[in-house]
């Protein structure tokens, strides 16, 4: 193990801000089975430190620890220099450290006061205050520079990155020394990621400790001065960010050079017929699309965010049907007005939130995977089901049985499930909407196996993705989106700034 050593002065001779939090030795095992060994953390004042690692690395079984949901099994844990001890995450955040999980633990018919100060309600005369209540409420969003958010409003009625702030006033409303935050940009737009990222800033200002979870690189190095490597319930290493790059830090993660993150096209891919043909399609989102994708290849589609990107596969598979134009699978031409329809065409649709849309979480691995064919071909079921163990094999989907409910398993095995129910039905066109959002690299990893596979067995893939190396890396060719339209089209390998060039349109400007 690689580890940073705290020094007496740092790089300009100053003494290093007050450790805030120290983790030592942290061991935790379930069923005899041990999940984090000997893990040690620390946390400064108004610093950021990265915690990454492959699903199944320790991270969140540390964070858990940090916040009181589990008690080490070895180990100590120190606030401020005083060494504690929680049994229930209330303790820890009367101890100042605060966690924001990725699911939220809001209740969304009540207002976002009564959510801040859940079962600490201030009182007057026997009843709650209402009118404090609101009013240190807005003092706390004020204090995040936030507007737009009431404190009378419901929950309910708020942005996913309104209730992520709504979660971030709460833990500040313990006077947080620590505030651990896990995969905080995971359903967020662009535009909110930066709202985020100010936040972050506000709070290390004001001398606030931030343990950031994410298998978002690209943020990890954006936001962190220290990150820490955990990997197989260890720690590999703890360095200054600016150590590390991105291709230093993937060889620590998942032991692979970034060379061999995008797989190369299988050897005997070949591009046939055009699979699918857009010609002049539109309706109320977007317009007069062309577009081709041939049999074996890979299409990536680029754009801003509202671009148009989703709202086009949508198009294809019925959801938002088209109103003009036409559309044609295999050179025939199909009127696709529901998903239905469009799994009876040959298409699959891999949406971009597999929990809300992808699959049902309390229902087995099978039954998730079976979940198209029973639906749209139930004559093929019988032959499905004697299959899918195998087709469930090949993609290396992680699981104790295929009994097991789908909502235990990680982000990358759930999203194999996902590809699994479509692959079931034997589509000809596959459309992906952020493939591999919320996953780890090496997951990652393993869908774009998957999709070269398909490939290289004739079937067309369109996909989006807002990370542009995975547009660039795994694209045949891209297309761009801008405003509704196609603006342009560029090929395999094309660079970042010639995408955005598109995305953007600076290019009629030059």
């Amino acid at each position: 193990m690689t580890t940073a050593t705290s020094s007496a002065t740092d790089d300009r001779g100053q003494l290093p801000a007050p450790v805030v939090l120290r983790a030592s030795g942290i061991t935790k095992a379930f069923a005899g089975h041990t999940v984090l060994r000997d893990a040690d953390l620390e946390l400064r004042e108004g610093q950021v430190v990265g915690l990454v690692g492959e699903n199944g690395a320790g991270k969140s079984t540390l964070m858990k620890v940090l916040a009181g949901v589990h008690h080490a099994d070895a180990g100590t844990l120190e606030v401020a220099g005083e060494q504690v001890s929680f049994s229930h995450p209330v303790q820890a955040q009367h101890a100042g450290i605060a966690t924001v999980f990725q699911e939220f633990n809001l209740l969304p018919e009540r207002s976002v006061a009564e959510n801040v100060w859940l079962g600490r309600e201030p009182r007057r005369r026997g009843s709650v205050d209402v009118g404090r209540m609101q009013r240190d409420t807005q003092q706390l969003l004020d204090g995040l520079g936030v507007s737009g958010i009431r404190p009378g409003q419901r929950v309910r009625t708020l942005s996913v990155a309104e209730q992520q702030i709504v979660e971030i006033a709460k833990a500040i409303s313990f006077d947080a020394k620590v505030i651990s935050m896990d995969e905080p940009t995971a359903a967020l737009a662009d535009h909110e990621v930066e709202l985020l990222y100010g936040i972050i800033r506000e709070l290390t200002g004001r001398g606030v400790a931030i343990l950031y979870v994410s298998h978002r690189l690209k943020e990890v190095f954006d936001l962190c001065d220290t990150i820490t490597v955990l990997k197989d319930g260890e720690q590999v290493t703890t360095q200054p960010a600016a150590e590390l790059d991105d291709a230093s830090l993937v060889r620590l993660m998942v032991g692979r050079s970034i060379s061999s993150f995008f797989p190369d096209r299988l050897e005997g891919t070949e591009v046939g017929e055009p699979r699918l043909e857009l010609r002049g399609a539109g309706n109320g989102y977007v317009d007069g699309v062309g577009l081709t994708v041939r049999a074996g290849e890979i299409v990536g589609v680029a754009g801003l965010q509202g671009s148009g990107r989703t709202e086009l596969l949508e198009a294809v598979f019925g959801v938002r049907p088209l109103t003009r134009g036409e559309l044609l699978v295999d050179g025939e031409k199909r009127a696709v007005r529901s998903p239905r329809q469009a799994v009876r065409s040959g298409l699959a649709m891999i949406t971009e939130d597999r929990k809300a849309t992808g699959l049902a979480l309390h229902q087995s691995i099978l039954d998730n995977a079976l979940g198209v064919v029973r639906a749209v071909f139930p004559g093929r079921t019988p032959k499905a089901r004697r299959e899918m163990p195998g087709l469930l094999s090949s993609m290396a989907v992680s699981a104790r049985a295929m009994d097991q409910e789908v909502q235990f398993l990680s982000g990358g095995n759930q999203q194999k499930v996902v590809l699994a129910r479509w692959l079931a039905a034997r589509p000809q066109v596959v459309l992906m909407d952020e493939p591999t959002r919320g996953i780890d690299v090496g997951a990652k990893h393993g869908i774009y196996e998957l999709m070269r596979t398909l490939a290289h067995e004739g079937v067309s893939v369109l996909m989006v993705s807002s990370e542009l190396p995975e547009v660039i890396g795994m694209s045949d060719r891209i297309v761009v989106m801008r405003d509704g339209r196609l603006a342009g089209e560029l090929p395999a390998g094309a660079s970042e700034e010639q995408v955005l060039a598109l995305a953007t349109g600076v290019e009629e400007q030059s």
